[in-house]
Order: C-alpha cells, then sequence, then structure tokens
C-alpha cells in the first residue's frame, strides 16, 4: 500500500477540492476536508495549513474544525506561552 503525500502552499488556497494530487479531477470538496480534518488531528497539519487547503481565513478554519467536532491543537503549554506573551505585553502599556 502506498501513501499519498501532499505540500500545502500556505500562501494561498490550495484547490485540491477541485483538481486532485494526481491531476485527476476529485469531484466532492468533502474529500479535501476529510484529509484536512485527518492531517490536523494527526498533528501533520497545523490550523493555518488547514485554512490553505480549504481557502479559508483564520476564523472560518476555526468555525469548520468546531463545526466537525475537532478540538483545537492547544496545549497547557501553549497557553502558559500566551500568558507569559501577554504579561508583556500587558506590562509594557
Amino acid at each position: 500500500m502506498h501513501g499519498i503525500r501532499a505540500e500545502v502552499n500556505a500562501a494561498g488556497p490550495f484547490h485540491a477540492a477541485e483538481v486532485g494530487i494526481d491531476g485527476s479531477r476529485i469531484e466532492g470538496r468533502h474529500v479535501m476536508e476529510d484529509a484536512a480534518i485527518e492531517g490536523y488531528r494527526a498533528g501533520r497539519l497545523s490550523q493555518r495549513q488547514v485554512g490553505a487547503m480549504l481557502g479559508l481565513d483564520y476564523w472560518q478554519t476555526e468555525a469548520f474544525l468546531k463545526e466537525r467536532g475537532v478540538p483545537l491543537n492547544y496545549s497547557a503549554a501553549d497557553s502558559e506561552a500566551d500568558n507569559v506573551t501577554m504579561d508583556k505585553i500587558l506590562t509594557h502599556s
């Protein structure tokens, strides 16, 4: 069994929902959505990369993941780092 590897261009939307990785036509956007969700759950794709694959902005991507019951990949360490950053910002203003 061979795996499929795709690279995501985070600079703009990845329209593979219209054209497959091998150049063939894919009829359903759900195929790319499923691939994006699986990649995100497995930690292979960031939220930004999911958005780029599906042509969504940050907030649309967050809503997309939430609507499909996918928890955000946001750890306690991420939260602590954000708290430290906010403390620095607030003490310097």
